[in-house]
């Protein structure tokens, strides 16, 4: 009972308000104590706990793969509507109990006392609620390629690229990661250990589940410091562009689901009638491996226009293979891109839902003020070389963006279930 006063009085004050995610507001209704879950949300969960009881029954009689893969995905959902749905019922109870005039004094007190603890407890049952019906996104358990491409300012911009790819293999090292560099390509055509600018960089993190939690680095990284050219101390902006790709292994496996590569419905599907193959000698300094053998490869994706080109291995074969996984996952990316631009489409009719992607400017760099500010989710840090050596710091503006991404696909859902309903009304 002691309980359940604490979650209904904290409910009391709370159902008027708003719900606010990071300045986006969302009204809540008044309808069955709802508190920060939307009644499409709420709706969606129970609708997917139907399932999951389904599903269970069906396997108590005939036990099947794929109907127990499916189950463990919706568990997560149930088992948070069950603990909300806890929750929920107090707050009921309370409600009635608080809106009694004949209440005992003592009592009524007593659910004053605990407000705070309660609203505590009804807050993280809804948050956990939300983020457990978001799904997962489909490339997260993969390992990823991280391109590293300078931006506008120069051979500034191209110094700083090199920073960026640093910061990156260091994290990775710090988090016990393995990384290989995939490609390095300076302004003359030559590879690692070059002093020439950087031009592109593809470095690969081969464990599982690099994706999810690099992905939230994709965008547009500015800096802003005096270089080292710089005789009158003037402060000089500049930028570098980076891109998060999921990596696929030469075949299909386990990890990618039931898609596969010769599935032309499938992300990862790519038709060889459709690229068409050049080789030719790298260029840049390399000997007379590079005067003498054909061993640079460049993959044109047609319908698309997409480019790949690569020399850094000695092995035309190699070279070739590498091409092929970087084409794959550059397409699997664009078309995974576009399906969420169609979907960011519908979601702004009814919220404004900011999108992330390699135009857009996500994180300042600021070397007079040692200071990181990424532009998602608010968050500074005033520690940049902690920063750029893949330390504590780093990891802390990056976790305050995964948080930002999660509110952000919640807010999503939510559009996307308020708009289904109208359709259905």
């Amino acid at each position: 009972m002691r309980q359940t006063l604490w979650t209904l009085s904290t409910c009391l004050r709370q159902l008027p308000r708003p719900l606010s995610l990071r300045g986006i507001r969302l009204q809540t209704t008044a309808a069955a104590a709802d508190g920060a879950i939307s009644p499409a949300l709420l709706s969606r969960a129970r609708s997917m706990a139907k399932e999951h009881d389904e599903i269970t029954a069906k396997l108590a009689e005939n036990f099947d793969t794929k109907a127990a893969k499916k189950l463990g995905q919706l568990s997560s959902v149930t088992n948070a509507l069950k603990e909300w749905e806890k929750a929920n019922d107090s707050l009921s109870e309370l409600r009635t109990l608080l809106s009694d005039p004949k209440t005992d004094k003592d009592l009524v007190e007593l659910a004053e006392e605990d407000l705070e603890s309660s609203q505590n407890d009804f807050s993280q049952a809804s948050d956990a609620l939300k983020l457990a019906l978001v799904p997962r996104h489909p490339f997260a358990d993969l390992p990823c390629l991280i391109e590293i491409r300078p931006g506008a300012g120069g051979g500034e911009a191209a110094i700083f690229a090199g920073d960026m790819l640093r910061m990156y293999t260091s994290y990775c090292n710090r988090l016990g990661l393995r990384t290989s560099l995939l490609k390095y390509e300076d302004a003359d055509g030559q590879g690692a250990g070059s002093d020439a600018p950087l031009q592109e960089a593809v470095l690969e993190v081969e464990s599982p589940g690099a994706y999810g939690i690099l992905r939230c680095e994709a965008g547009v990284h500015r800096v802003q410091r005096v270089p080292a050219t710089e005789s009158k101390g003037r402060t000089h902006t500049s930028a570098a562009s980076v891109l998060v790709l999921p990596s696929f292994p030469a075949e299909p496996s386990q990890e990618l689901g039931e898609e596969s590569f010769d599935d032309p419905n499938s992300d990862y599907y790519v038709d060889p009638k459709d690229v068409r193959t050049d080789v030719m000698r790298a260029r840049g300094a390399g000997g007379q491996h590079v005067n003498t053998t054909d061993s640079a490869v460049r993959l044109t994706h047609l319908p698309t226009g997409t480019v790949v080109a690569i020399q850094d291995s000695r092995s035309q074969p190699k070279n070739r293979e590498k091409a092929w996984r970087l084409l794959r996952s550059r397409l699997a990316q664009s078309r995974r891109e576009q399906r969420e631009e169609e979907m960011l489409a519908m979601r702004r009719s009814v919220v404004g839902v900011a999108k992330m992607g390699r135009e857009h400017k996500i994180r300042t760099y600021n070397w007079g003020q040692q200071r990181v500010t990424d532009h998602r989710s608010g968050i500074s840090v005033h520690d940049l070389d902690d920063v750029l050596e893949g330390g504590i710091e780093l990891e802390r503006v990056m976790e305050s963006v995964r948080g930002w991404l999660s509110e952000q696909e919640v807010l999503g859902l939510a559009a996307e279930e308020e708009l289904a309903a109208k359709k259905d009304s």
